[in-house]
């Protein structure tokens, strides 16, 4: 039987990160993959260009239930690092808006930073590997795959969440954290868009395309101010993407689709200037015209003058665009989601090491655990601050004798 001191499952960016580090530190390790390449999921980000991290990373971009567990790996692996390990590398990057860091070329090249970092710590990568069980040994643990079994001091899962079946996302880390007595928290599909009742999806879907710079609220009173894009199926972009994590099922939305603009002195001063103007033609200016015109149909703009608009009328009509209430029916769910919410309860690991604080040598870093980042990087400067946190102990483990 083969033998390592580490084996790392998925080769996502978690995965491959720590595996590279741990094989630098003098490792002998062995990463997985159920896939038939590393990092399918890095591939597609950011449009092809991977969101590699964030300017602005701190502790409060994340949600968990245990929230000061994120705080040790983000301050020892910050994102300047991530960023000093971009520049060794010779990639070119821009910041697109918002402390987000964007490769000018393509996302393949992260998945090449890290295949470098591999190689360079003697890494054995095999891909197209399902593991079919884990048991605890003497040595450690055994781990068997189709066709083989393994040994290994240390188990690392880095298999990622339920976002994206269609890059080979499954349950497998959730499965194998309860077998070993972890408790796992309920997942559900994050950075997603919504989808709409039919009555208003079939008004909006007129507006399928259209983006408009807004500011979305909870019920619970988190707000992003991006943009919100309308879609054949409900609502998208960054703005909404961002709220989906806080959203829970019968909540309401509030958008404010003119958030720079005092909406009655504009009014105002268009009614002094024109009054015999449209209502729809005026409010066309700080708006798409399709958006006003799909308005107009849903029965939120009257269709009257300036001059013809009386204190009622413009009180609900401010309300309408300025606090539009929309209830969505769900989500689009983990076929579109970026990430998943939830996952291994952070309780029953240790923060500055990622190990299961209950059973030595098994360590969950990355998508898996019970930390979800913001839109805009944030999620892979988790992936990379928590295996290096891992890394680290791997290596201290393997100095131990």
């Amino acid at each position: 039987m083969e033998q390592f001191d580490v084996v790392v499952i998925g080769a996502g960016a978690a995965g491959m990160f720590c595996a590279a580090l741990a094989g630098q530190g003098g490792c002998r390790v062995l990463l997985l993959d159920n896939g038939k390449k590393a990092g399918r999921k890095i591939l597609m980000s950011g449009g092809g260009r991977c969101n590699f991290t964030n300017m602005y990373t701190e502790p409060a971009a994340y949600l968990s239930q245990n929230p000061h567990f994120c705080k040790s790996a983000l301050a020892r692996y910050t994102q300047w690092d991530f960023i000093d390990l971009v520049n060794r590398h010779g990639i070119a990057y821009h910041e697109k808006t918002l402390g987000q860091l964007f490769c000018d070329d393509s996302a393949q090249q992260i998945v090449d930073l890290l295949l470098k970092e591999c190689d360079q710590g003697k890494v054995t990568i095999r891909l197209r590997s399902e593991v079919l069980a884990v048991t605890q040994s003497d040595e450690g643990y055994t781990l068997t795959l189709n066709g083989a079994e393994v040994s290994a001091r240390s188990v690392v899962v880095a298999s990622g969440g339920l976002s994206m079946p269609g890059l080979g996302a499954s349950p497998f880390g959730y499965k194998l954290a309860e077998q070993f007595g972890l408790k796992v928290l309920p997942t559900r599909a994050a950075l997603v868009p919504f989808t709409l009742h039919k009555p208003l999806l079939e008004h909006l879907q007129t507006l399928s395309g259209v983006s408009v710079p807004s500011v979305v609220t909870a019920e619970n009173g988190v707000t992003f101010k991006e943009s919100i894009l309308f879609t054949h199926r409900g609502l998208s972009g960054p703005a909404i993407l961002q709220l989906s994590s806080y959203w829970q099922p019968g909540e309401f939305v509030s958008i404010n689709l003119l958030p720079n603009l005092d909406l009655a002195a504009f009014l105002e001063q268009e009614r002094s200037a024109h009054p015999n103007q449209s209502l729809k033609n005026t409010l066309a200016q700080p708006l798409p015209k399709r958006l006003v015109e799909c308005l107009q149909t849903l029965g939120q703009l009257p269709d009257v003058t300036l001059k013809q608009l009386n204190a009622p009328q413009q009180a609900a009509l401010i309300e309408s665009l300025q606090a539009w209430r929309v209830q969505p029916n769900g989500t689009e769910g983990y076929r579109t989601a970026e990430v998943t919410l939830g996952g291994v309860d952070t309780r029953a690991l240790s923060s500055k090491t990622m190990m299961a604080n209950s059973v030595p040598g098994l360590y969950f870093i990355g998508e898996v655990v019970d930390v979800t980042g913001w839109l805009g990087g944030y999620n892979f400067q988790w992936a990379w601050s928590s295996a290096w946190a891992c890394a680290q102990a791997l290596i201290a483990e393997r100095q131990t004798p």
